[in-house]
């Protein structure tokens, strides 16, 4: 039904031409059909379902993965497609217009694990930690404690050397927020090797579960969310979990400067999730506004309609150019921070206000279960808050800024 990624595209140096914002190359047009069908075939007839019943979408998973689109940006050496962070939010964009969920769990898992191991790890690293596993496996993605979401500096989590092991280390402490965490095969976890260090003592580690084997890890009760419901979000519970001194990710030390560049990439992600939902909110709201008779004529002709639909399409047309500069200066080797903490701060927003927007066509069927109007508001509301709330976004801008004034 579908061709896999590595047999869409002959050569990666297709997708290194220079391109406007604007313009997509006949390549990743190529990805975005590819997952516009997958988006219609295999999501849209099944996410109610998923949303409902809090399910891991272990079979569309399956099918992503065949398709290549697990490991979007990993070399081919290593299961992947071996395409950039264009070719990645086109991916997430188009699967998010289908189901909130598995667009979160493909984003998520590709920009924050595979995408992360891929540019950082060892070819040692990679051999382990891709070859172990099938492309349907997930990585998971921990940094952030109760008390260390926004702050890192005020993690807890440590890294100590084994006493009786120079070449080891050992972690304990408590990671929240861990998408995928009940899934997850391995994870990147970072902790401190000294607290009074700050940032300079975070370091990043690759934990290989083994299969839930690797004595010490505990994985905490799967939250009840509002949205993204087909993900599992849990803690991560280290107990005296050995690591080897070869599964340090970067330099120990170096792992605050992994995770805020890691994160940058997040952000395209997330933005990318907000564009699709964003565009499923717009879609139907049209339809039933086509659709639906009031005050002799269709909604479709109300001036009050028409109006929300234009700024609800113009929002997404601003969200969709800043994602896309994001995604290029990613791909050209620029420091995109700037870009990306715009794209993530108004992508959320006009997730929301999309939604919201839906509803409100929608009027009372925007507020039942029966549409998917009120499952993207709840979607649309987690793209505000991780990967850093909009205030933090809004910071980080004003900071880049203030340093390009300076210069």
């Amino acid at each position: 039904m579908f061709r896999k990624l590595t047999t869409v595209f002959n050569s990666r140096c297709l997708l290194s031409r220079t391109f406007s914002v604007c313009e997509l190359s006949k390549e990743h047009q190529e990805v975005q059909q590819l997952c516009r069908q997958f988006c219609e075939r295999e999501l849209k007839p099944v996410a109610s379902a998923i949303d409902r019943n809090g399910a891991f979408p272990e079979q569309q998973i399956a099918k992503l993965a065949e398709l290549g689109l697990m490991r979007v940006t990993v070399s081919r050496d290593y299961g992947g497609s071996d395409l950039d962070m264009l070719a990645l939010s086109l991916v997430v964009e188009e699967l998010s217009r289908g189901c909130g969920s598995t667009g979160s769990i493909v984003s998520i898992h590709n920009c924050l694990y595979a995408n992360l191991l891929q540019r950082l790890g060892t070819n040692e690293q990679r051999a382990r930690f891709f070859n172990k596993y099938a492309s349907k496996a997930i990585g998971g993605f921990a940094l952030s404690e109760a008390g260390a979401g926004s702050d890192v500096a005020a993690m807890t989590t440590r890294a100590t050397r084994d006493p009786n092991d120079d070449g080891s280390w050992i972690l304990n402490g408590t990671k929240a927020w861990v998408t995928s965490g009940v899934e997850a095969v391995a994870a990147i976890v970072f902790a401190t090797v000294d607290p009074a260090l700050k940032y300079k003592g975070i370091t990043a580690f690759l934990v290989d579960f083994d299969g839930g084997r690797l004595a010490g890890v505990h994985r905490g009760r799967p939250e009840e969310k509002l949205g993204i419901r087909g993900t599992s979000t849990c803690d991560l519970i280290l107990d005296n979990v050995r690591v080897p001194e070869a599964n340090v990710l970067g330099t120990v030390g170096g792992g605050m400067r992994i995770a805020m560049e890691q994160l940058d990439r997040a952000r395209i992600g997330i933005a990318s999730q907000a564009l699709g939902i964003s565009q499923a909110a717009l879609e139907t709201a049209v339809a039933y506004a086509k659709e639906r008779v009031a005050f002799g004529g269709t909604l479709i002709d109300l001036p009050a309609v028409r109006t929300r639909i234009a700024d609800i399409a113009t929002r997404i047309e601003m969200t969709r150019l800043l994602v896309r500069k994001a995604a290029s200066e990613i791909d050209r080797g620029v420091r995109a921070t700037k870009a990306c903490s715009m794209a993530k701060w108004i992508g959320g927003e006009t997730a929301t206000y999309a939604a919201h927007g839906c509803q409100q066509i929608l009027g009372g069927m925007g507020y039942v279960k029966s549409l998917p109007a009120e499952r993207y508001y709840r979607d649309a509301r987690i793209t505000e808050i991780y990967g850093g709330v909009t205030d933090v976004q809004k910071a980080i801008v004003a900071d880049q800024i203030i340093k390009e004034l300076e210069l």
